[in-house]
């Protein structure tokens, strides 16, 4: 555990952590004393390895998802610790377990008719931050920013007189400066609240991460958003499933996740999208392309119940 206390120290220094990262292998931490305390270096090989993987499916009941993640950072740390001479174990390149489903995550978005009727729904007689939720929720579907950066964006990151109008802002995430172009919707948005004072000359209001997840909940309860979504996951090798109404599911990254759907489905290239979004890696819109290619064999599926007869009968009568 001292071992990978300089890991930690080291990889956060060189890669520029942030406070949830350190968070994460903190946790993971935490998961191996509370697995073995008397862990060593020296003893762990891959049926170390392999009882860690049990206790966190069995004893802490992880989903396969989470699990595949904490075994990513645990090779990560072994093969760190390989490269500077404190292991001398193969477990990083001998244990490769293989994890049921976790290619069946859904991706919870809004079609573009329930992003429209949710930006339109008048919350009136609600909870008066409803409104203040659904706006910042809504810019992020429109801008395709993360809720981080939503929440940091100032007065001062929009530039309204250049044609067309963009904000620039710097990601929290990745650090790297985006240049969103906005489109009238989000504009909008801004214009609600630019003759506003609001702390920090923030650009909107956005309330913090979790009071903005539990008021997006009720949020879109009220205004309807309650299409069922096929929760489907793993944990070991037994099946869960679930069939839930959305806005029980509906998280602020649900925001950024919508604007890429709804621009994949409006034809806008994927190197674009990712101008926007500040994705480096392809394989991170590969869900996206998924769910916009079921979609176009949905709609091409309409020409086989197409019906020729009533066609020509319905002419006939013209």
């Amino acid at each position: 555990f001292a071992v990978y206390d300089l890991f930690t120290g080291e990889m956060g220094v060189t890669n520029n952590w942030t406070h949830a990262t350190y968070t994460k292998f903190k946790s993971l931490k935490a998961h191996l004393k509370k697995y073995n305390r008397r862990l060593t270096l020296e003893g762990f090989d891959k049926n170390t390895f392999a009882g860690f993987v049990t206790h966190l499916q069995t004893k802490e009941g992880q989903l396969n998802t989470t699990v595949a993640k904490n075994v990513a950072f645990v090779r990560w740390f072994l093969r760190w610790a390989a490269a500077n001479g404190y292991y001398s174990g193969l477990a990083h390149v001998q244990y490769r377990p293989r994890f049921k489903g976790l290619d069946c995550k859904e991706v919870i978005y809004l079609e573009w008719e329930e992003l429209h009727h949710f930006l339109n729904f008048d919350f009136s007689g609600f909870n008066n931050s409803f409104e203040i939720v659904r706006d910042a929720f809504c810019f992020c579907c429109f801008t395709g920013l993360r809720y981080s950066d939503a929440a940091k964006l100032r007065k001062s990151d929009v530039y309204r007189e250049a044609v067309p109008p963009y904000i620039s802002v710097v990601t929290k995430k990745t650090s790297k400066r985006l240049h969103i172009e906005l489109n009238k919707y989000a504009l909008a948005i801004l214009d609600k609240y630019v003759n506003i004072p609001l702390p920090d000359d923030a650009a909107m209001p956005v309330l913090s991460n979790q009071r903005m997840n539990s008021n997006l909940h009720e949020a879109a309860e009220a205004a309807g958003l309650d299409a069922p979504v096929r929760i489907v996951s793993f944990c070991g090798s037994q099946r869960t499933e679930a069939v839930v109404p959305k806005h029980e599911v509906l998280t602020t990254h649900a925001g950024r996740r919508t604007f890429i759907v709804n621009a994949f489905r409006l034809g806008i290239p994927a190197p674009v999208i990712m101008q926007w979004t500040g994705h480096a890696d392809y394989k991170a819109m590969k869900p996206y392309i998924k769910i916009v290619d079921a979609l176009k064999a949905e709609n091409m599926e309409r020409f086989n119940s197409f019906d020729v007869n009533r066609t020509k009968s319905e002419e006939g009568k013209k």
